[in-house]
């Protein structure tokens, strides 16, 4: 199954709808895994806390399934990358994806989205990856097995 890290202006952004919801829910659905550490949970978490989001009951829920590794992969230990110079606190999806060979991070940061490519690993925006995965499902209904970004 597909490895993705997603930043926290793409998880945020799901809990008001569009594709971001769209990608969120593919993981909920089981159909991609969410690459995960320590300080990516913490600042979606804290975010949310600060935006004071009203659907206390989904930020539970959502760290029910943060608790129970559902459709994740956490790593308590990542590599030290520092290459996001305008942003560094952005270099923790880096590291993330590096520790747990995530081929791909969305994101619409724009200094994430500058790099483009780090090693082998693509920063796409949210509509990029959707209609990656998009053409991948209708590939594999097709029968064809080609890779894309990771795929």
């Amino acid at each position: 199954m597909l490895k993705v890290t997603i930043d926290t202006n793409v998880f945020i952004s799901s809990f008001f709808g569009g594709i971001p919801r769209e990608i969120i829910n593919l993981w909920k659905d089981g159909k991609i895994f969410i690459c995960l550490s320590q300080n990516i949970i913490e600042e979606y978490l804290g975010v949310l806390n600060r935006l004071g989001l009203k659907n206390q009951e989904e930020i539970h829920n959502l760290t029910k399934l943060f608790a129970e590794g559902y459709n994740s992969i956490f790593t308590a230990k990542t590599p030290k990358i520092e290459i996001v110079e305008n942003d560094p606190d952005d270099n923790k999806f880096i590291e993330c994806a590096v520790a747990l060979d995530s081929k791909i991070i969305v994101s619409g940061d724009k200094y994430l989205k500058e790099i483009k490519k780090y090693i082998d690993i693509d920063m796409l925006s949210p509509k990029e990856f959707i209609d990656l995965y998009r053409k991948r499902e209708n590939q594999q209904k097709r029968g064809k097995q080609k890779l894309f970004c990771g795929f």
